[in-house]
């Protein structure tokens, strides 16, 4: 049995004592009995919400990497940084990325790799657009998302670490949300690729995420899909809102 995993994205959003304090007032209210939780707050909070963690089972999380150990990368962060902090789990190739600071297939292969030497555990993100899902082609990319991300990285680091995270590009910050039954056919396919890429047993090890839109509204119904192990959770997750979402 797949436990669920629940992850909060800050991304661009909350200052170190802001996120500090709001974490600070929910942690204690987050069951982590059946759930596992992941918060991802920006850079300049790493270290502080690291301390804030320490003892409780709420995982930290980076929302990127960079895939180089050190050099001339201004702007950059290592991994070997990002494990000094304590960071357990790190987002790769979410849209944002990709659409704003033009990350490819072939990048993001090269962050979770990376990644995955230190034993950190990549959630990577696929999706498509509106255009793609409307022309039919949605799978199809999909697919090829998976397939690049996976390239040569062995059956024991994916069975071990690896989280893929579903997110229609459509649904993120929008306030839609894909049918429960679209986002579990969208993970169910993604299951069966990581089968034909290693076998059946692997694909039944990882742990797929939905992430688009999701909300106390929704989460339920979302989270008891067959297919779907738990969210990667946008707006909702700089609120109270979040709690509802892993208690749910």
């Amino acid at each position: 049995m797949r436990k669920k995993i629940i992850a909060g994205n800050f991304k661009m959003n909350y200052s170190v004592n802001r996120a500090d304090n709001f974490i600070s007032e929910i942690k204690d209210r987050i069951n982590t009995d059946e759930v596992d939780v992941v918060i991802c707050p920006n850079f300049v909070a790493l270290d502080r919400i690291s301390e804030l963690l320490d003892g409780t089972n709420i995982k930290l999380g980076a929302q990127n990497v960079y895939f180089e150990d050190s050099g001339a990368y201004t702007g950059e962060t290592s991994v070997d940084m990002l494990a000094a902090v304590n960071v357990k789990y790190c987002i790769v190739g979410h849209s944002e990325r990709r659409k704003y600071f033009n990350e490819t297939d072939e990048i993001v292969n090269k962050k979770v790799k990376k990644i995955l030497e230190k034993d950190i555990s990549p959630i990577i993100c696929v999706g498509e657009t509106l255009e793609v899902r409307d022309s039919g082609k949605h799978f199809e990319l999909i697919e090829n998302q998976i397939k690049e991300a996976l390239k040569n990285i062995d059956k024991e680091a994916v069975s071990r670490n690896v989280i893929i995270a579903y997110e229609p590009i459509w649904a993120i910050g929008t306030g839609v949300s894909a049918a429960s039954v679209q986002a579990n056919e969208m993970c169910k396919f993604i299951r069966d690729v990581i089968a034909k890429l290693y076998t059946r047993k692997v694909a039944d090890l990882v742990r797929i995420q939905y992430g688009g839109s999701v909300k106390p509204s929704n989460a339920k119904e979302i989270l008891e899909c067959s297919d779907i192990d738990g969210t990667l959770v946008g707006g909702a997750s700089l609120t109270n809102d979040f709690v509802a979402i892993v208690n749910y």
